[in-house]
């Protein structure tokens, strides 16, 4: 599908050095990028949002492949748990900020690359003033809100939104361009309701994956840039891991679109976080609302006094070997409908699970079927880790 120049033009007036004819030969050489194509990818300016799982391949391709400005978004810091997938970053920067981390390994992948960094969280208050700056944005991120954030500012500025999603051994992507087809709420017109889709945190992620998925995000972006080929606009890809196998289906922009219609209902920026049904920026279900807390160095003092608790672990078995307090006993969320009779109605019943989502969803399906003596533990088995135990293997 032949698309408008994203450029406008201004790639004509770009020209490249003799370091950088060596540097991007093998492009050079091809004749669908070849002189002009290596020119617009140097006049480009992209948007990567998330310096993550998707981020880390994505940023790196295409810093190495001579984007000339690439534009970073992400206010977290590096963690342990992150190196497994995210693979800008290293030991050494655990700590530090994930901009400067990714943007330390940029350059060193391409120092003529010009790198922006945004230090700071996309927010509806933000985000118009940090894409209209860019030509095409790069979605690597994890979560709903910042997700529909995304694709609103995009529709409104009339830029490119390439959209990736992981979770486990499966992954998404597509491109979501205003200009000619459909966007990410003609495809989600509606978030799923709170604490339904487990984040990756909670439900885990093959650690190549990532790596997949943001090459392909990272490749329609080129695609995009140059003019080439047939992009993925109109189509979701899905890839299975386990089975090895891609699949495409059809996405069409809905008939009452509500943010690009003719007549939007959407006409600007609105509050994502009580949009998908999230406060705070956190956990989707607060079990606070369906029960009492208790701090770990509160449960702590209990089980050493004695007190006939009954502590219950709704994480799944694999979770459990990594970890557990002592005398906890395991009911997996998935079996809590069929089990839950295994849980006592007359003792005072302590849930948790790694941080907080899964034992809300319990505590809420006990209370329906007449439990009263609920109590969750406030940052689950992670609080306990940090506040406890602290040689407790954390995952």
């Amino acid at each position: 599908m032949p698309l408008p120049d994203l450029l406008d033009g201004r790639w004509a007036d770009v020209s490249l050095t003799q370091p950088e004819f060596a540097r991007y030969s093998r492009h050079i050489i091809m004749p669908e990028v070849g002189l002009d194509g290596q020119r617009k990818l140097k006049a480009a300016k992209v948007l990567v949002i998330g310096t993550g799982g998707l981020g880390s391949p994505l940023a790196l391709y295409l810093a190495a492949a001579g984007v000339g400005t690439l534009g970073l978004v992400d206010f977290d810091i590096v963690d342990t748990s992150n190196l497994q997938r995210q693979i800008i970053h290293g030991t050494a920067d655990v700590g530090r900020s994930k901009c400067q981390s990714a943007a330390d390994r940029l350059r060193d992948v391409n120092p003529e690359v010009t790198l922006d960094l945004w230090e700071t969280q996309f927010t509806s208050k933000n985000a118009l003033d940090i894409v209209k700056h860019y030509d095409i944005v790069v979605d690597g991120t994890d979560n709903f809100p910042t997700r529909y954030l995304v694709n609103d500012a995009c529709v409104l500025l009339n830029k490119p939104n390439v959209y990736g999603s992981i979770f486990r051994f499966d992954g998404q992507a597509t491109v979501f361009d205003p200009r000619v087809g459909p966007c990410y709420r003609c495809l989600y017109p509606e978030p799923p309701p709170p604490g339904e889709v487990p984040s990756c945190a909670e439900g885990g992620v093959l650690g190549i994956l990532p790596g997949v998925i943001g090459c392909i995000q990272a490749t329609e972006t080129i695609k995009l840039i140059l003019g080439i080929g047939d992009p993925l606009i109109g189509r979701l890809l899905h890839y299975d891991a386990l089975n090895m196998t891609f699949r495409t289906f059809k996405i069409r922009r809905a008939k009452n679109w509500p943010v690009g219609a003719p007549h939007p209902t959407i006409k600007g920026l609105i509050d994502y976080e009580e949009f998908c049904g999230v406060r705070g920026g956190t956990a989707p279900l607060a079990a606070s609302q369906s029960a009492s807390d208790i701090t770990p160095e509160q449960l702590k003092k209990r089980i050493d006094a004695g007190e006939n608790l009954f502590v219950l672990d709704v994480r799944n078995p694999n979770e459990f070997q990594i970890c557990r307090i002592p005398g906890t006993v395991l009911l997996p969320l998935p079996e809590l409908p069929a089990r839950f009779a295994e849980v006592p109605k007359d003792r005072e019943v302590i849930v948790h699970c790694k941080s907080g989502m899964r034992s809300g969803k319990a505590i809420e399906f006990l209370k329906a079927q007449g439990y009263t003596k609920l109590v969750n533990l406030t940052g689950g088995i992670l609080g306990w880790a940090d506040k406890v135990d602290t040689g407790m293997p954390k995952y």
